[in-house]
């Protein structure tokens, strides 16, 4: 439910008949009993407002907000759906690679290298690239993170290829 709609949202079409229903009801007591027989559906038709709203309204709702302060929330799927928007776009547009995505994987070196290795990326990129490309066939992978890299001029060619940021990712995985 959006901030802009209520519980009440959509149940126009029964509230109208319910009001309907009532003030025929009025008129119809009115007509037979006068001011009495007013009275009395008036009477009757709140206290059967009141019956039919506590059977509606949620049972134990001190009990209910209370577990739902204390219960942990799941992460809205709109932060999985972005970071899956951000990989696809990242691996069909160099622009948005080093816009997006290479900051986020230069963000993961670097908070890997410090937790497990005591190392700052930033401060000691040679020892930061020693630590991440211990083999030869790592070397490649170290220009798609490495902090001093400046993005080419031409942006608009396709992104990071798909294979390498399973290797990269493999690599921080490992680091």
């Amino acid at each position: 439910m959006t901030s802009d709609q209520t519980p009440w949202s959509g149940s126009g079409p029964e509230l109208a008949i319910a009001a309907v229903t009532a003030g025929a009801a009025a008129v119809a007591g009115y007509a037979l009993a006068g001011w009495a027989g007013l009275a009395v559906v008036a009477v009757t038709a709140t206290a059967l407002a009141l019956l039919v709203i506590r059977f509606l309204l949620p049972q134990g709702g001190a009990e209910v907000a209370r577990q739902a302060r204390e219960k942990r929330t799941a992460r809205p799927i709109s932060g999985y759906s972005r970071r899956r928007f951000v990989v696809q776009s990242g691996i069909s547009h160099m622009g948005f690679y080093h816009a997006e995505l290479r900051p986020v994987l230069e963000h993961l070196l670097a908070a890997r290298l410090a937790e497990r290795h005591g190392v700052n990326l930033y401060q000691d990129p040679a020892t930061a690239r020693q630590l991440f490309c211990p083999h030869r066939r790592d070397a490649a992978l170290w220009q798609w993170v490495d902090p001093a890299a400046r993005p080419p001029e031409g942006t608009d060619r396709r992104g990071i290829p798909r294979y390498v940021l399973v290797r990269l990712i493999d690599r921080l995985e490992k680091l």
